[in-house]
């Protein structure tokens, strides 16, 4: 059975909408206040999807408490508050803490690589920082060149009773068996490749921070609850609803195919932070075809 007290199901990570460079307000409130209408179970900020690495230290404090006063206790929000330095992300931990984030999303540190032992010491660091407040792990080998073992997961999930989850972004299912056959099956795991929300719930993880929810949060919504209640037939159908969409994340670097879209919805502007940059027509005429074909905005010639 899921823990419903803690966060489950789709948890949005929103893109950080920008307007002339700087965090646009207005924007992230119309897209915090879509989400809770399409009924996602949660939000997340500062994650991969939200250009964290672009943002200040500050910039990421004023999203997280943007994202907490926006959700006003109707939904909660998951903070994603990991960076490549262990000070910078105990403040912001602590910050996400303070201000009313219902748990943390800690990332591996990128680019440095380092070992299990250094992971261990990092994550539990944290955790010990914040002993009342849900800590999520993120695994994502593809960006930080690292993977968490599970012996280390299973070690600080021992240690650190507030480390309650990780985020899975990997092609690699049988990782989430194999993990929850180790650390225990009430550990919360969720997808973070959009593709595999179905055969990872499947298994045992109890949602997904998936980015297809910016554009389908109600049917990314409706799948996770269907499969929390073991209606797989039904979930099905939205698995195969969505690939598309799933797919077009990835047309170019994440976010850039989303806030392509999401501005020719009217949502945010077309805006995103260097090194980051337009993408190409090509991929711009899939991308409409594809909204147009999901009904995301209305079909316009030319």
């Amino acid at each position: 059975m899921v823990d419903r007290s803690l966060m489950h199901g789709s948890v949005t990570p929103l893109v950080t909408p920008f307007k002339n460079g700087q965090i646009d307000e207005a924007a992230l409130e119309r897209l915090i206040e879509r989400q809770i209408e399409a009924g996602s179970h949660g939000i997340s900020v500062g994650g991969t999807t939200g250009e964290p690495g672009t943002l200040s230290l500050e910039e990421r404090k004023y999203l997280i408490e943007l994202a907490v006063r926006f959700a006003r206790g109707r939904v909660k929000v998951m903070a994603g508050t990991g960076t490549l330095r262990l000070d910078e992300t105990l403040e912001l931990t602590q910050f996400a803490r303070r201000v009313g984030a219902a748990e943390a999303l800690v990332i591996t540190p990128y680019y440095i690589k380092p070992n299990q032992e250094g992971l261990y010491r990092f994550f539990g660091q944290v955790a010990a920082s914040v002993p009342d407040m849900p800590i999520v792990l993120y695994n994502i080998p593809g960006r930080s060149g690292i993977e968490i073992k599970i012996p280390t997961v299973v070690r600080l999930r021992r240690e650190f009773r507030n480390i309650t989850g990780l985020k899975h972004s990997s092609k690699d299912v049988e990782y989430v068996s194999e993990l929850l056959r180790a650390v225990g099956r009430d550990f919360r795991v969720f997808c973070g490749l959009e593709a595999l929300t179905f055969p990872m719930m499947a298994v045992g993880a109890v949602g997904t921070i998936a980015a297809t929810a910016n554009w389908l949060p109600k049917e990314t919504a409706q799948m996770c609850e269907l499969l929390l209640q073991g209606k797989y037939a039904e979930a099905l159908e939205l698995h195969y609803y969505g690939l598309e969409a799933n797919d077009a994340i990835f047309w170019d670097t994440n976010p850039i195919p989303l806030k392509t879209v999401l501005s020719w919805m009217g949502l945010i502007e077309k805006e995103w932070r260097e090194p980051l940059g337009p993408t190409t027509p090509e991929i711009e005429a899939r991308l409409r075809k594809m909204a147009e074909g999901y009904g995301l905005l209305v079909a316009q010639a030319g």
